[in-house]
């Protein structure tokens, strides 16, 4: 009987399964419901595009959105071993130290201010470019500074020349600004946290590794999670038992959907289901948040761009040249160059973000351009006011759950993504690009009036794929965990991924959601997690 079980093998599952198993004396046993990361597209850096959909990810879609003239989003979320990590963009990014501030502050979540979770971003982290009391080396999670395709560098160009300063490093002294995002690569490849965290330490004796299970239900008795039913892929069943805790990390559409199937949630809810309430938490599958990404579209009036490598010379040009050097078009990410700024000058930090990518039709949904070679500029508000939920389509496990983001539900929050648009356009409108764009292809010249960039706005609406919340941290009855990531009510049990976030970050929420593992790892195991905080306080001046 293992010690620890630990339900979903994502970003932060592998971190946990990682550290946990460093200690001899306990078993632990990670359960993930998709295969191995064994597709070759995970690996190279620009397959990303390839594989946000299809059979690594669970092919979820929202409920129709009211605030979107009634469409329905395809919401990818990852079902592979290393999960968001192995099928996002890698983005490096952690947010302000505000946003976390805000959580220990104002969501009476004590030990999660950034004095306090820094350490465990330093601790995960193996820096290829940047060093000093921002960042680390020598940790499981590749960052790395890659070579920029000219194209990202005309946009950094513009950006500046719209009024932008130019940031070095979106995550040291000030986010605010215009440059390159580092990745979470390492020597040209992929660095998901079942690369960087788990692959390592695979050979453990006291780490066992099942992928293709699907987990059904968490088992408890008395009152205690005690381990959770599981179906195998030739449809078998069985009941694995955990001598200490159940720690589900199976995101923040996976792990409400699995609290409420094992009676966990709203019970009125439950009880709509035929599910026999165990604990009665209302904030189970509530508080879902995410960013809503606009993505603006040109047409170039040359083979300026990656899309000139879908013709299949220059695409076997690139395969060679990364199968020689491990660099090239396939080693990027696509999503080289961004920016963070304000539409919302009231607001202490930016609140909008930006990633350019030197490419059309390369996000689902997003189409190419006529003349086959363009670029896009996306943009989503960084702090939604609107808030949506996870709720169970039925109590058969193999359902997927009903998605609703309720995007744009708060009218700021659709003036905020507004804001997005204009300052997109204005980049792009730069003398830097003159020479590079034909056209603007999306939204077009049709789109002047307030209302017509309003109505762009609910009709492009797509998710930037960062949803957290639906296990709410703090307390109070719609809080799902406490600051320690206990179920209220029920022992044995943890919540500890992107899901216990009480309020969504300043910027893309892989690194966060590590830490989260990082984090969690240590509350388990009893160690103090900040005990270096005070020093690295000093350090950044706080």
């Amino acid at each position: 009987m293992p010690d620890y079980v630990i339900v979903g093998g994502g970003s932060a599952g592998c971190v946990m399964a990682a550290r946990l198993s460093e200690d001899p004396d306990v078993s632990v046993l990670l359960l993930e419901a998709g295969p191995r990361d064994t597709d070759r597209y995970i690996h190279m850096p620009v397959g990303f595009f390839k594989i946000s959909a299809g059979p690594l990810s669970w092919g979820y879609e929202t409920e129709p959105g009211k605030a979107l003239e009634g469409r329905t989003i395809v919401y990818p979320q990852g079902r592979v071993l290393g999960g968001g990590s192995s099928i996002n963009a890698q983005v490096f990014t952690r947010g302000c130290p505000e946003d976390y501030d805000a959580w220990a502050e104002e969501e009476g979540c004590s030990g999660w201010s950034f004095r306090e979770v820094l350490p465990l971003f330093i601790r995960s982290e193996d820096n290829d470019t940047f060093a000093g009391p921002y960042h680390g080396h020598g940790g499981p999670l590749g960052v790395s500074s890659g070579t920029p395709h000219p194209l990202t560098r005309v946009f950094v160009q513009a950006a500046q020349e719209a009024g932008l300063p130019f940031t070095a490093d979106f995550n040291g002294l000030r986010q605010a600004g215009t440059g390159y995002y580092q990745t979470t690569t390492r020597g040209g490849r992929r660095c998901s946290t079942a690369v960087g965290y788990l692959k390592p330490v695979l050979g453990r004796p006291n780490l066992t590794v099942r992928t293709g299970v699907l987990t059904r239900r968490i088992v408890i008795e008395n009152g205690r999670a005690v381990g959770v039913e599981i179906v195998t892929e030739d449809g078998a069943s069985e009941v694995v038992r955990a001598e200490r805790e159940v720690l589900v990390c199976a995101g923040a559409i996976g792990s409400p959907k699995l609290l409420m199937l094992s009676g966990i949630g709203p019970a009125a809810h439950l009880a709509e289901h035929g599910i026999a309430v165990v604990r009665d938490l209302p904030g189970v599958g509530q508080n879902l948040q995410d960013h809503t990404n606009i993505d603006v579209v040109y047409e170039l009036t040359g083979p300026y761009s990656f899309d000139k490598y879908k013709k299949p010379h220059w695409k076997l040009m690139a395969g060679l040249e990364y199968l020689a050097f491990g660099k090239g078009p396939v080693a990027s990410n696509i999503v080289e160059g961004g920016a963070f700024w304000w539409g919302d000058r009231a607001e202490k930090t930016p609140d909008l973000q930006f990633h350019f990518l030197p490419g059309a039709g390369v996000e689902k949904g997003v189409g190419s351009v006529p003349g086959g070679n363009g670029c896009t500029l996306n943009s989503y508000h960084l702090r939604p006011r609107s808030r949506g939920s996870v709720t169970l389509r039925s109590a058969d496990p193999n359902d997927a759950p009903r998605i609703d983001t309720n995007a744009f539900a708060d009218p700021y929050d659709l003036a905020r993504a507004v804001d997005g648009v204009k300052i997109s356009q204005e980049i792009m409108s730069q003398g830097a690009f003159k020479r590079f764009i034909r056209r603007e292809h999306i939204p077009g010249s049709g789109v002047r009036t307030l209302r017509e960039y309003q109505d762009f706005a609910r009709q492009a609406a797509r998710t930037a794929y960062h949803p957290v919340g639906t296990c709410r941290m703090g307390h109070g009855e719609d809080a799902v965990v406490d600051p320690e990531l206990r179920v209220h009510g029920i022992e044995g049990l943890r919540v500890c991924d992107s899901s216990i976030m009480p309020r969504l970050v300043s910027s893309n929420t892989n690194a966060p959601t590590v830490m989260i593992g990082e984090k969690a790892s240590d509350l388990v195991r009893g160690n103090r997690a900040g005990a270096s905080a005070a020093e690295v306080g000093l350090a950044v001046g706080a």
